[in-house]
């Protein structure tokens, strides 16, 4: 029988420094859900580092999961995989209240309209002290763009006009929007970077 596992080098290499910053920013227990989970490989991973969590892994993409369930075959802390588009307007299958949601690598390979639809669903799941967290590279107004990052944006929107790396003072008006305030910022390799987002106080 085929192996249904995904497999992404950059989901690998990110994992680790990822999940100490995990670490540092969750309390003890919790559960999470996991917003565009790919391969599966970040479930888990991230799950085992964070043994008191647990983890509900999602993808818009119905052929992810069974990528996702089989890397997190045997993982108790891990749920099953549900389908989840960030753009409907309620999402069935989610627990509710959350402690925390996880996104990392969306918000720039989907169109502009599903950073709305992250930040709304998040203001409707996380529980009163719930955190949003987002991954991935960002354009700063304050600080210059890496080559690497303008050839990526130029890369992804050439495969989709949609898509792009997205002014960081964009996401934030979005969040503001749906009730969330940038709490934390954190420079992570390879010009990424990990956002913490919460409730406006």
């Amino acid at each position: 029988m085929d192996d249904p596992r995904r497999h992404s080098p950059a989901a690998e290499r990110n994992g680790p420094p990822i999940l100490a910053a995990l670490q540092r920013l969750l309390p003890p227990t919790g559960l999470l859900l996991e917003i565009a989970s790919g391969t599966g490989q970040h479930a888990a991973f991230l799950s085992e580092g964070l043994p008191g969590w647990q983890w509900q892994p999602s993808d818009v993409e119905l052929g992810a999961l069974p990528s996702i369930a089989a890397w997190c075959q045997g993982l108790d802390r891990v749920r099953p995989p549900v389908s989840l588009n960030v753009l409907d307007a309620s999402w069935p299958g989610v627990p509710s209240p959350l402690d925390a949601i996880y996104c990392a690598n969306m918000i720039h390979i989907a169109p502009w309209a599903c950073t709305a639809g992250l930040m709304q669903g998040a203001a409707r799941h996380l529980a009163p002290q719930g955190l949003l967290i987002t991954y991935g590279p960002y354009l700063l107004d304050s600080e210059p763009t890496a080559p690497s990052n303008l050839a990526f944006d130029a890369d992804l929107r050439a495969r989709d006009p949609g898509w792009g790396i997205r002014r960081l003072a964009d996401v934030a008006e979005t969040a503001a929007a749906a009730g969330l305030q940038l709490r934390e910022r954190l420079d992570m390799p390879a010009n990424n970077k990990l956002l913490v987002w919460s409730r406006n106080p």
